[in-house]
């Protein structure tokens, strides 16, 4: 009901706020994925939680083309390594072997044919990639060598925390480390000029048409979200359905002071 009261046709920043602000940081990010696209291999794609790093990457797979590429999604990661293969195989149509020897083969055989016979692109795009066991980190390498590795059949995207950079950092994982030829972070929009432009697109892009925050509110929320945009709408969707309550049609500070103490 909140969204009819404000004349809004989503949440702002919700999962299906499909228009995303962007004043630079989506482009570069554009450019390298459509890179990737071309020349085959492994990007790495890093960022606080509720920055933007899937909401991103969806809206990127959405305009590509079913007949030349086909995109997996994985984001159950903290699983072992034999089943995250067994998770692709089943996204390909494959029964998954027992064997992880046999899997891998299986597997590598249907991505070749993919290339070759379909001339399709298989883009992989592993999410929450820092819980990923590090014996996948060990092996991946392997699994990536086609043709005495002188073919990129595939393009894969790791997906994960901050954290997930440094792990790859180390030493036992430098073959993995090696591979990466794109590597990409996307940071909080901190900035307050950022914040409040991506405050104001947010609202515009679900249809607000007029000004629901003063400018200490904006301050307040842009300090409590940290500039992450998930967090943000959270505060905004939670602050609207008080105002709705109340019958106001502005988001006064003290109710999304209000909000904010309400999702800690």
């Amino acid at each position: 009901m909140y969204r009819q009261h404000f004349g809004i046709t989503a949440a702002p920043l919700g999962k299906d706020h499909a228009e995303l602000w962007d004043d630079g940081a989506l482009s570069a990010l554009n450019e390298r994925f459509q890179w990737l696209l071309h020349s085959p291999g492994l990007g790495l794609l890093t960022g606080e939680p509720g920055v933007g790093k899937t909401a991103a990457l969806r809206r990127l797979t959405q305009g590509l083309n079913p007949h030349r590429y086909q995109v997996v999604y994985l984001a159950e990661t903290d699983f072992g390594r034999t089943d995250l293969y067994r998770s692709l195989a089943l996204a390909l149509g494959i029964e998954p072997a027992f064997r992880r020897a046999q899997l891998w083969r299986d597997l590598k055989a249907r991505i070749q044919d993919i290339a070759d016979s379909k001339q399709q692109l298989l883009v992989w795009i592993i999410d929450e990639a820092q819980n990923l066991p590090p014996e996948f980190f060990r092996d991946f390498p392997a699994f990536l060598n086609f043709a005495f590795d002188s073919k990129d059949m595939l393009t894969v995207w790791l997906v994960g925390h901050p954290s997930l950079a440094q792990t790859l950092n180390r030493t036992p994982y430098a073959a993995l480390a090696g591979r990466i030829q794109v590597r990409l972070q996307l940071l909080p929009i901190a900035e307050r000029e950022r914040f409040a432009g991506l405050i104001t697109h947010a609202l515009k892009a679900v249809g607000c048409q007029h000004t629901l925050l003063a400018d200490s509110g904006m301050e307040l929320l842009r300090h409590a979200s940290q500039g992450l945009p998930r967090q943000a709408g959270r505060i905004l969707k939670n602050t609207m359905q008080l105002a709705y309550a109340k019958g106001l049609n502005h988001l006064p500070d003290e109710l999304l002071q209000q909000a904010i103490e309400s999702l800690r």
